[in-house]
C-alpha cells in the first residue's frame, strides 16, 4: 500500500481578496493507492479534505480537548478497577475456609468376635400343598384354616358313593368265588373234579379278592389326610366343589424345627463347616433371637454369584419364624480377634478403598499450626450393630472423626464438638414406633 499526500492550492492568487481567502481556506488532497498482492489491479482513493475556517478550528480544538479528558478519565477508572481486582485476587489467595464442625472418638482396641453377617431365608423342614389324589366332588371338609394338625388327620373327604356300590358288588363276587373254591377243593380230593377246573376256580377267587382291595384303595385315596404334623394355611376349596387330580387344597408347613438357608462368599466357605453355631434375628421380631447350628453345606459354588449355599437348623417352638421370612444371620467362624471398633458413620466408603479422618496438628504454608484432619486408608472386616471392626490403618489413641466425614478433605481444618454423638452401640434396640 502506498500513501501519497500533496497540498494543492485551489486556484492561483490574482487579487488581494483571493489572497485573504487563501489564508483562511485551502484544500489538501490525500491520495491513497492500494495494490493487490498479485499486482494485477490497483485501487486509487482520492479524498479532498477542506481545512476548516478559524471558527471551525476552535470547535475542533474543544472537541479534541474533551476527547482527551474523557480518555484520561476512562484510563483512570480502568486503572482503579485493575487495582481493585488485583487486591481481591491477593486477598482470595490468602483466604482460609472456616473450620468444619465434627464429632470425634478416641480409638480403642477391643475383643471382636470372628463372625460373618449375611442375609438368610427361613424355610420349612417339611412343607407341601396338599392336593387331591383322584378327581371327585368335595363331600366333607374337616379342617380350619391356620390350625395345627397331626399326621394322619382327615382334611377332606370326596364323594365315594359310586365306589362303595362297586365295592359291595365286588365283595359279593368275592364271597361267591370263595364258596366255589371250597367246593372245588372237596371235589378234587374225591377225584371227581379235574385239576384244570380247580385251578380256574382258585384264580377266580384271588381275582375277586384283588378287585375288592382295589376299590377299597380308591375309597381310601379319596379321603385326604395330613401327611405330617404342622400348621395349615388358607383353605383353597369349598364344599361341593369338583376337584381335578392334583388340584391344591391347603398348604401345610412344619415350623418346629425350621431351616434357614443363606449364601456365603467362596473365600470364607472353608471356615463355614457343619456344627458351626449361628445367631438369627429379624427386624420384624424385635428382641427375639434364635440360635442354631449349620447342618449342611452345598457341594457346588454358584458360578453367577460365587457364593455357596449353607443350611442351618433352628429351634422354633412358638412358630415365630415362618417360611419365606427375611432374617439376618451371624455365623461364628472361629476364635475372637483384636480390632478397633468405630461407629459406622466414621467410615468413608469409596471404590478405591475405605478411609477415616484422623484429627491431628497440622502446619499451613505460613508455618502456623492448626487442628486439621489426615485421611487414612483402613481395612474393615465385619460389623455388629452400629459398629464396624477396623483391623488396620488406625492405632489405639487416634482421634477419629465420627460424623461430618462427607464434607472433609485431607488437610482440612476442623473444630471438634462432641455434644451430640452418633450411635455407637454393638447391640442397638430399635425404639417402638
Amino acid at each position: 500500500m502506498l500513501l501519497v499526500c500533496r497540498e494543492l492550492w485551489a486556484e492561483p492568487c490574482t487579487s488581494p481578496t483571493q489572497i485573504q481567502k487563501r489564508r483562511h481556506r485551502h484544500i489538501a488532497e490525500v491520495q491513497i493507492n492500494f495494490w493487490s498482492l498479485s499486482g494485477h489491479s490497483d485501487i486509487q482513493l482520492s479524498v479532498q479534505l477542506r481545512l476548516l475556517t478559524t471558527q471551525e478550528g476552535l470547535m475542533a480544538k474543544r472537541m479534541i480537548v474533551m476527547l482527551a479528558v474523557m480518555a484520561a478519565l476512562l484510563a483512570g477508572l480502568g486503572f482503579v478497577k485493575f487495582r481493585q481486582i488485583q487486591a481481591a485476587g491477593a486477598q482470595n489467595a490468602n483466604f482460609q475456609p472456616p473450620p468444619e464442625a465434627v464429632t470425634t472418638t478416641v480409638a480403642q482396641r477391643e475383643t471382636w468376635p470372628s463372625t460373618l453377617n449375611v442375609i438368610g431365608t427361613a424355610t420349612a423342614i417339611q412343607g407341601v400343598t396338599v392336593g387331591a389324589d383322584l378327581p371327585g366332588t368335595v363331600a366333607r371338609i374337616t379342617f380350619e384354616s391356620g390350625k395345627p394338625v397331626h399326621a394322619g388327620d382327615v382334611l377332606v373327604e370326596l364323594d365315594t358313593r359310586q365306589e362303595r356300590a362297586q365295592l359291595a358288588a365286588a365283595e359279593a363276587q368275592r364271597d361267591l368265588a370263595r364258596i366255589n373254591f371250597g367246593r372245588a377243593q372237596e371235589l378234587v380230593k374225591q377225584g371227581v373234579l379235574a385239576r384244570t377246573e380247580y385251578d380256574n376256580t382258585s384264580a377266580q377267587q384271588k381275582a375277586t379278592e384283588a378287585q375288592v382291595g382295589e376299590i377299597r384303595a380308591t375309597i381310601e385315596r379319596k379321603t385326604i389326610r395330613a401327611p405330617f404334623s404342622g400348621i395349615l394355611g388358607i383353605r383353597q376349596v369349598n364344599l361341593g366343589q369338583y376337584l381335578a387330580a392334583g388340584q391344591a387344597i391347603v398348604p401345610l408347613q412344619s415350623l418346629n424345627p425350621i431351616y434357614v438357608n443363606f449364601g456365603v462368599p467362596q473365600q470364607t466357605s472353608a471356615q463355614v463347616r457343619g456344627g458351626r453355631t449361628l445367631r438369627v434375628t429379624s427386624d420384624d421380631l424385635p428382641g427375639a433371637e434364635f440360635t442354631g447350628r449349620v447342618t449342611a453345606v452345598d457341594s457346588v459354588i454358584n458360578e453367577a454369584t460365587r457364593n455357596i449355599q449353607v443350611q442351618a437348623t433352628l429351634s422354633n417352638p412358638n412358630g415365630k419364624l415362618r417360611p419365606g421370612m427375611f432374617v439376618q444371620v451371624q455365623v461364628t467362624l472361629g476364635a475372637s480377634r483384636q480390632a478397633i471398633a468405630l461407629p459406622a458413620s466414621a467410615i468413608n466408603y469409596a471404590p478405591y478403598g475405605d478411609s477415616v479422618f484422623v484429627v491431628t496438628n497440622l502446619t499451613d504454608p505460613k508455618g502456623k499450626t492448626y487442628r486439621g484432619v489426615r485421611q487414612q486408608v483402613v481395612k474393615v472386616e465385619g460389623s455388629r450393630g452400629d459398629q464396624v471392626a477396623v483391623v488396620s490403618g488406625v492405632n489405639p489413641g487416634d482421634e477419629v472423626v465420627t460424623s461430618g466425614v462427607f464434607k472433609l478433605r485431607n488437610g482440612a481444618a476442623v473444630q471438634v464438638n462432641n455434644k451430640v454423638q452418633p450411635p455407637n452401640n454393638p447391640k442397638p434396640k430399635p425404639e417402638d414406633s
